[in-house]
């Protein structure tokens, strides 16, 4: 143990003397009340510490005692469907030992000691095994199976193995490695979180993350192992959208980090995940979430490190081979945090007062997304996707933090508040968005949806954007003044923005739609353009188009049900050929 003593206390900034053996990213416990911290800098024997508890009533001369080793998770069975805070301490047993309030320096473990396990193994006596083989499986929840790996830098043959019911400390295998030494392995692993988790290659993510909302899948779709971010303005509904992804995404594991956000809507979060009914498998949703609850009248040292605790965690099961998909909202608190620090080690600050150090950090956080090739013998693919949220103040992406989230992220989904007050949902911008994987995932799409997607939707793309041009035209001259062909521009589109890119999270049916359906709601769209362009082309007016009785229909094919769609969808594009049939047969007449 090394021990130093306080000489200063700068709200969450604590720094001690006589720490020269101490090391950098070291825990320590300051005061009596042991008071959890991590030392961020060192100049000679002084150490800057970074506490993640209130400091008030902390003075000068109290004892510091560094653990000798970094911030580090626990991970292994009972992670999911907890609720940790920043520093991945359980929430419901921070409860049952302090109360509402919690209390400072309360110590408790982040997996339960207590509790077993039925360990299964896989391998055998005998057996070679490298870091990152599974061992065995643990059934968590009803819905994932935790994989009992070999630690990082641990390989050889398998002396023993165990079957039957564990604690995650008791051992359940003994390796015998090169040197011959045996190694005896539980169920737990630790690692510390500001150090990536190895793999064994990185490789280009190149299929669909769905997420069964249309603007994003079809228009601006992510990767399994991609990352995007979601910046906008106070209101505009990025907490929302990153519910309905967590809710809906082809993800087998999903982290959430409420990172700094508003108590009340982390509230909503936790009150709602346990009750929501998981569509991939019909149990509580809860059952595949791992979530990290860091609000904002929290210490706000302990917003920086809930970052790192999430992504670290999602890492643990991204090495077992499942897809991961990991919510952070908002980054922004985050550099807020980091701001704050920095302010307080009195560092020369950056832009807009953020350190220097701004861009290489979020770097870092989003570079541990990706498609890889797990470790270990068996070849397993593991992806981790990151989605952050940006909250610019005022709304203006021009600031630093969405400025460098904008420079690593290859998706971008920019939310409008003008969209959010006219109650669009979800309120991102077609024409200012965009998504650099959208080449690979017209490759898979055309594979696994229909070879005319990703033309369609570069069809739907551009008429979209016409519009924009011609409203600029309507704002000067009125609408009268365009012909007949562009209204009916106006009139697609806007059937494109109403009825295809506008969503009902709390309706049953459009609250999630599968690729095949949003293939043949576009489809119906663009098939009514062109139907009725042959029309206007034989001299029918867009007024008379405008009044089919089927443009309503079109409107509500969104609530038709998954199993019911190509049946009711033909009869539609039947309909929309019968109509206009008929306004061409009628314009003859009267001819």
């Amino acid at each position: 143990m090394k021990t130093g003593t306080v000489i200063k206390v700068s709200g969450p900034l604590v720094v001690a003397e006589g720490m020269r053996e101490a090391n950098m990213f070291d825990v320590v416990r300051v005061s009596e009340k042991h008071l959890i911290g991590e030392i961020i800098e060192m100049h000679g024997e002084n150490a800057s510490i970074q506490v993640y508890e209130e400091t008030s009533g902390l003075g000068p001369g109290e004892e510091v005692v560094s653990l000798g080793m970094p911030m580090s998770v626990e991970l292994g069975p009972g992670l999911i469907s907890t609720i940790y805070d920043g520093i991945q301490r359980p929430l419901e047993k921070l409860y049952e030992v302090s109360g509402t309030n919690i209390q400072r320096g309360v110590e408790v473990d982040s997996l339960n000691r207590e509790k077993k396990w039925k360990f299964e193994p896989v391998k055998n006596i005998g057996d070679e095994v490298v870091a990152g083989d599974i061992i065995g499986a643990v059934q968590e929840t009803a819905v994932v199976s935790c994989k009992i790996m070999v630690p990082y830098g641990v390989s050889g043959k398998i002396k023993e193995i165990f079957m039957g019911d564990f604690t995650v400390e008791e051992t359940v295998c003994i390796i015998t490695n090169e040197k011959g030494e045996d190694v005896p392995l539980t169920m737990m692993q630790k690692w510390p979180v500001r150090k990536e988790r190895p793999y064994k290659e990185k490789q280009s993510p190149d299929s669909l993350l769905v997420t069964g909302q249309r603007v994003i899948d079809t228009f601006f779709p992510i990767t399994k192992g991609g990352v995007a971010a979601i910046p906008g303005p106070f209101g505009s509904g990025k907490t929302v959208t990153q519910h309905q992804l967590a809710k809906w995404a082809d993800a087998d594991i999903v982290v959430y980090i409420g990172c700094g956000e508003r108590g009340n809507e982390m509230t909503d979060v936790l009150n709602e995940f346990p009750e929501l009914k998981d569509p991939r498998t019909g149990e509580s949703l809860m059952q595949r979430t791992v979530l990290i609850a860091n609000t904002s009248d929290m210490p706000v040292a302990a917003r920086e490190a809930s970052i790192y605790t999430g992504i670290t965690i999602a890492e643990f099961f991204r090495d077992m081979g499942y897809s991961v998909a990991l919510m952070a909202d908002s980054t922004s608190r985050w550099a807020e945090a980091l701001r704050e620090m920095s302010g307080r080690l009195e560092e020369m600050p950056g832009e807009e007062g953020y350190p220097a150090y701004l861009g290489s950090r979020l770097a870092q956080f989003y570079e541990r997304a990706g498609r890889v090739i797990c470790l270990g013998n068996e070849g397993r693919m593991g992806t981790l996707t990151a989605i952050g949220a940006v909250s610019p103040p005022g709304g203006d992406t021009s600031e630093p933090v969405s400025q460098a989230t904008l420079r690593i992220v290859k998706v971008f989904w920019g939310l409008d508040a003008s969209l959010a007050y006219k109650r669009h949902f979800p309120a991102i911008n077609w024409l200012t968005s965009y998504s650099l994987y959208q080449d690979k995932v017209d490759d898979w799409s055309e594979r696994n949806v229909d070879e005319n997607f990703a033309k369609q939707r570069q069809e739907a793309m551009k008429l979209l954007q016409t519009e924009a041009e011609l409203q600029e035209i309507v704002q000067l001259v009125g609408v009268d003044s365009l012909s007949h062909s562009d209204r009916l521009i106006l009139e697609t589109s806007r059937s494109i923005r109403e009825d295809f890119l506008h969503q009902n999270s709390f309706h049953e049916v459009d609250t999630y739609t599968s690729l095949h359906k949003q293939y043949r709601m576009l489809r119906l769209i663009l098939e009514f353009y062109r139907i009725a362009g042959e029309a206007i082309a034989q001299g029918v007016s867009i007024i008379k188009i405008s009044k089919m009785s089927v443009i309503e229909r079109i409107g509500r094919a969104k609530y038709v049900e998954e199993e019911n769609v190509d049946k009711a969808y033909d009869e539609i594009e039947k309909d929309i050929q019968t109509e206009v049939d008929d306004l061409i047969k009628k314009g003859a007449e009267e001819l």
